[in-house]
């Protein structure tokens, strides 16, 4: 938005437009009827425009106060109650805290400020507001000294300020860059002679009032600052006394614009234009409106805010698009390098399948026929699981030697893949039971703890093919005759049937 600035005094108003360092008057508005008119038409004509004032009137009061710990509510109700004490409730008014007392128990300190006659401003603030446009805040003259010492490099710790401002002197006194005192006096003589004499005559007065109100020491000496235009520099030099209380340091207006970095330089003694740029460029953070007076303010804020976040929302969504424009063209760029890697790929196969013996069939049955085979394969059984079992039960038992072992896929021997997954496994071991000086009943029991170890996994079912000795029913067991038939090897056959199924 554009920045537009008034400056009120006790006569009229006048609006200036800045814009990068420049001031440009766009109008002068008398305090009467046809005045106030032509300034409702200027600013409906500048209703995008945010405007803030700046007032130099002669009912501007300050006080000094100091107030319990308080914070939120409770505190600005008593800041209230205190302006209203002070200033007799002037809507104008504003409160700087200058920090806690250490002394005692932690009371804030406070300079509060107003100004005493809302009525001066009124029907400037109703045009204002009737136009709905955008008022930042009210400002003073005195409010902005200690800001302009500070631009220009000025101790503005204790010290006394006088500008010229319209047919006045505007004479402050600064604690720590706040006015804690202002006032205007009337300038009577314009010449250069005049305005010399009339400022050294009110820096002493002022220093005279100061000791009178005990707000300076007798004894103590004061800074007074003056901004003049350089024509007029000799003349107050010659019109400030050497031996003083005072000590007067001159300020030339045309270096103050060139240090403030304004370039439109001040064409007499008046500091309006630097008053006005210090408020453009760099507006205190107190000021004399209420939020009545700012309502159409804080809603340019709510729709700048709102606007603001619109573009961040918008360059984010360029930025996302951006990435994912960029994201696609390098996966088309991959999928082209892909796409172009499969044809000489495909290429490169050709060749090397021309080469190849020509068979009966083609190569996409070839390549059926092969992936067959490699599911057949994975798809057969082998009898490594068995032989592995009989082998753990066989090295636990020396006496038994092995002499055969067959293993086969179900009874039948034709079955197809499909059928041998789930057919069982029929494992045949062949062997003979050898101990020395050993009875019958002993070789039994080795074979029975041989069929014993073999049932131990629930997965098997055993049958007894061929036992070591032949049993026939109601005949006794014996052993042999001779030695000879004891330590004959007795060979036996059993049967594994193991179910692969789950």
């Amino acid at each position: 938005m554009s920045c537009r600035l008034l400056y009120l005094n006790t006569h009229r108003l006048s609006a200036h437009a800045w814009q990068q360092g420049n001031l440009r008057a766009e109008g002068v508005f008398d305090n009467d009827e046809d005045g106030l008119q032509q300034f409702a038409k200027y600013l409906g004509e500048h209703s995008s425009s945010q405007f803030s004032l700046l007032a130099n009137v002669a009912e501007e009061g300050h006080a000094l106060e100091t107030i319990p710990f308080l914070q939120g509510g409770d505190r600005q109700t008593l800041i209230t109650r205190k302006i209203g004490q002070h200033f007799l409730g002037t809507p104008l008014a504003a409160a700087i805290s200058l920090g806690y007392e250490k002394s005692q128990r932690k009371n804030e300190k406070l300079l509060l400020s107003a100004l005493t006659n809302p009525a001066h401003f009124e029907p400037w603030l109703r045009r204002i507001s009737d136009a709905a446009v955008p008022l930042a805040g009210i400002y003073t003259v005195a409010q902005l000294g200690g800001l302009l010492l500070k631009k220009l490099g000025q101790d503005s710790s204790r010290c006394l300020l006088l500008t010229v401002q319209d047919h006045s002197i505007r004479e402050t006194y600064l604690v720590d860059g706040n006015a804690h005192f202002s006032r205007m006096a009337p300038l009577t003589d314009s010449s250069i002679a005049g305005i010399a004499s009339a400022l050294a005559a009110e820096a002493g007065k002022l220093h005279q009032y100061l000791i009178g109100q005990r707000l300076i020491g007798r004894d103590e000496s004061l800074p007074a600052f003056i901004v003049a235009h350089p024509l007029t520099i000799p003349a107050i030099e010659k019109a400030c006394p050497e031996h003083s209380k005072l000590n007067f340091t001159l300020i030339d207006s045309h270096v103050a614009a060139h240090q403030l970095k304004l370039h439109t330089l001040p064409a007499d003694n008046r500091s309006d234009q630097l008053f006005l740029h210090l408020l453009a460029t760099a507006p205190p953070a107190q000021q004399f409106a209420g939020e009545t007076h700012r309502h159409h303010f804080r809603l340019s804020q709510i729709r700048q805010g709102l606007i603001a976040a619109g573009l961040i929302a918008l360059l984010g969504g360029v930025l996302f698009a951006a990435k994912e424009t960029y994201d696609a063209q390098n996966l088309r760029a991959e999928a082209s390098a892909l796409a172009a890697s499969e044809t000489d790929l495909n290429h490169r196969y050709q060749e090397i399948s021309a080469t190849f013996p020509q068979l009966d069939v083609d190569h996409e049955t070839l390549r059926r026929l092969t992936n067959r085979y490699g599911d057949l394969i994975a798809q057969q059984r082998q009898p490594a699981p068995s032989y592995r079992m009989v082998s753990r039960v066989l090295d636990r038992m020396p006496a038994i030697v092995l002499e055969g072992i067959d293993w086969k896929i179900g009874q039948n021997s034709r079955l197809t893949v499909t059928n041998q997954a789930s057919a069982p496994e029929i494992t045949t071991v062949r062997g003979s039971i050898r101990l020395e000086r050993a009875t019958a009943r002993q070789t039994l029991a080795v074979f029975d703890q041989f069929v014993d170890a073999l049932r131990a996994d629930p997965a098997n079912t055993i049958n007894v093919l061929q036992r070591p000795f032949d049993i026939e029913s109601g005949r006794a067991l014996r052993g042999g005759d001779g030695l000879d038939e004891e330590a004959q090897p007795r060979q036996f056959a059993v049967e594994i049937v193991r179910s692969t199924a789950p």
